[in-house]
């Protein structure tokens, strides 16, 4: 009898074990910070997403870098009701396993012309002539600041970031993405500063850097800046990875010769396609972060593989 107590109770603690529901994580949380201090440069505004789960305990985590910070999370706070909507994005990848838990950091760009002069990687404005050089000073009304930018970033607001959450602070653990004029300062990133940056995304790129139409008749000029920029900065893979990609509509539709170029430059200085870099094209789609978000998944599962 005494036995059979025992055993009955067993199975009611083992079965009571098992129907306890999961405590459920921590939710995901944003850091605002505002009005950042950059020397040259306007205040900076930063949104920090905490991913479900790190308030309890866990990590360090990786990190993901993106240009243009108030159009990741929120529609009502970007100029045209669209958002990449990366929270989502991040936590559907995770819970389906194909994404480790990272931490983003939007840096968001500044307004009017500021966006263009903050954007323009330097090597591309310099190697600018002519009828191109008039045009990317009327688009950058001022001198060109992405060189300033891009310091800040690597080396204050990076080392702010490592210091106030928990983080993995290596180049393989910290991706940086970013689209339009914002895809071609990811390039500039990875290339510039490797030891920060070792995952790239660059989305929509305008390799242009003009205005499409007068940049289609400088073409081999415009082209021709960016080898020799690659050439004289970019170096092996040595691990790095990088995205490149583009639509076929709307502004999109101009970007697939200048992509091809790039990518062959990348081939012709020893990165092997889909290795170490890859370049997707994906028909219908527009120039808008409607778009973005529907690929960002695999881009982010290829850069992070």
């Amino acid at each position: 009898m005494i036995v059979r107590l025992i055993a009955l109770a067993l199975l009611l603690a083992t079965c009571g074990c098992a129907t306890l529901p999961p405590a459920p994580a921590a939710p995901a949380r944003t850091v605002e910070w505002e009005q950042l201090q950059a020397p040259g440069l306007p205040e900076h505004h930063v949104t920090v997403w905490l991913p479900p789960g790190y308030d309890a305990s866990g990590g360090p985590y990786p990190v993901l870098y993106m240009w243009d910070g108030q159009n990741l999370f929120d529609p009502a706070k970007t100029q045209y009701g669209k958002a990449w909507m990366v929270d989502r994005v991040l936590t559907d990848m995770v819970a389906k396993g194909r994404a480790k838990p990272h931490i983003v950091v939007g840096i968001w760009s500044p307004v009017g012309l500021d966006r263009y002069r903050h954007y323009l990687p330097q090597p591309a404005a310099a190697g600018a002539a002519g009828e191109v050089a008039a045009d990317v000073a009327r688009m950058a009304g001022g001198p060109v600041a992405s060189a300033q930018e891009l310091e800040w970033v690597a080396d204050v607001l990076k080392p702010r970031v490592d210091a106030a959450f928990r983080t993995r602070t290596a180049a393989r653990d910290t991706t940086i993405i970013g689209s339009s004029m914002g895809g071609v300062m990811a390039c500039y990133a990875i290339v510039a500063r490797p030891d920060i940056f070792g995952r790239a995304g660059c989305v929509s790129a305008h390799w242009p850097v003009a205005d499409p139409d007068l940049a289609e008749k400088h073409r081999t000029e415009i082209l021709a800046t960016w080898r020799t920029w690659l050439a004289r900065d970019l170096g092996q893979p040595q691990g790095r990875r990088i995205w490149l990609d583009h639509g076929t509509a709307t502004l999109d539709a101009y970007y697939g010769p200048w992509q091809d170029a790039i990518a062959q430059d990348l081939t012709d200085l020893g990165w092997i396609e889909g290795r170490d870099f890859t370049a997707r094209t994906y028909p219908g789609a527009e120039h808008d972060e409607i778009y973005w978000n529907q690929r960002l998944p695999e881009m982010l599962a290829w850069l992070w593989r």
